[in-house]
């Protein structure tokens, strides 16, 4: 019962709201096309201002919960870090990038046109290379994970992201002959990385010296509802963009989803074993696995738009990555939960690791 309610009402039920905002967003692009035809001519350098309004609405509740003092910390979790970082930044997005091409010019193929095709793989390349910063402290709660190793890794990982993910998107989007405005990226990394974690940055500090980390909660827990709200109407203009065509092509969410699902799948199995295999404590195993199996949608989906446009089946994509996210990841936390005794048959005791020896 503790741990079930740790999720509020909308992650819990985050999926349920996705699916209503793509109903919701077909339907209203279907009646309304000249509304939509005006929004998405609302963009100054490839960057359509109401998705990035709303996506700043997301993602800026999300960067003021990211305490960089964390990092202190560092020492005391060395290698629960080391696997977070070697994980997330040497091998999903290598596996994400691989996984799409194996789906779209191999195995679907003959159902997707090359085209098409080509617009998937690059949402799926721009999900591998940005690992989750706001939903893997509900995953690592719902496991009773180590509160101070999940916010240390979530630290770790965002300064990296600043500089690793636009080279990183770079290097697989042009490995698989994807052209990319290097101008429009970098300025999507700017927007959508670099500015929220400034602005988190300097509320958070502000908020602390005026009442501490309560001050810090009560702000973060008043802006969520307006997360949710973000979310979803991010949903339903870019489905509004893309309705007719869906509807037109009703196997294309279904398509995207599985590779998807393939590559959580790998991401969590093989973090989890090396972390058991490395002996870390389960409190740091599970949220280590959590956070490379999970996607920081969010940005994936800003990036997708600046880059490909909001009607490209790289948004598409994106959006897709939202839908199949959470049921994949309660469930993962359901198997951390249930394989618990089995990981701690391999470890010494709960506190082994936890000097960074």
């Amino acid at each position: 019962m503790k741990r079930a309610a740790v999720m509020g009402t909308f992650e819990r039920y985050l999926s349920v709201w996705v699916a209503a905002g793509i109903v919701l967003g077909c339907t209203a692009g279907t009646l309304f096309p000249t509304v939509f035809a005006t929004l998405a001519r609302w963009e100054i350098a490839n960057v359509n201002l109401p998705i990035a309004l709303l996506i700043w609405v997301m993602i800026f509740p999300m960067m003021v919960k990211v305490d960089f003092s964390a990092a202190r910390h560092l020492r005391t979790r060395s290698r629960g870090l080391l696997l977070t970082v070697a994980i997330n930044w040497l091998v999903k997005p290598f596996t994400m990038a691989l996984i799409a091409v194996i789906f779209f010019r191999g195995l679907f193929a003959g159902w997707v046109p090359a085209a098409d095709a080509t617009q998937y793989i690059a949402g799926m390349i721009l999900l591998g290379v940005a690992p989750c910063t706001a939903m893997v402290f509900i995953w690592s709660e719902l496991t009773e994970g180590d509160a101070t190793y999940t916010l240390t890794q979530v630290a770790v990982n965002d300064l990296i992201m600043i500089f690793a993910f636009a080279p990183l998107a770079a290097l697989l989007l042009g490995v698989t002959d994807i052209a990319l405005p290097w101008q429009t990226l970098l300025l999507s990394v700017m927007l959508y990385v670099v500015a929220p974690l400034a602005a988190g940055v300097l509320v958070r500090r502000r908020l602390q010296r005026r009442g501490g980390d309560a001050a810090v909660r009560g702000v973060t827990e008043r802006l969520a509802p307006w997360t949710a709200a973000g979310l979803v109407a991010t949903v339903v203009l870019l489905f509004g963009f893309q309705g007719e065509r869906l509807l037109s092509q009703p196997l294309v969410m279904l398509l995207i989803a599985i590779p998807l699902i393939v590559q959580t799948l790998l991401i969590f199995v093989l973090t989890y074993l090396l972390a058991r295999r490395l002996r870390l404590p389960h409190d740091v195993g599970g949220p280590a696995s959590l956070i490379g199996s999970s996607n920081f949608f969010e940005l994936a989906v800003a990036v997708a738009i600046s880059l490909f446009g909001l009607q490209s089946g790289a948004a598409l994509a994106t959006v897709v990555g939202v839908l199949v996210e959470v049921p994949v990841m309660l469930a993962l936390v359901a198997l951390i939960n249930r394989s618990r005794r089995w990981y701690e048959r391999a470890a010494p005791g709960p506190q082994a690791d936890t000097s960074g020896a």
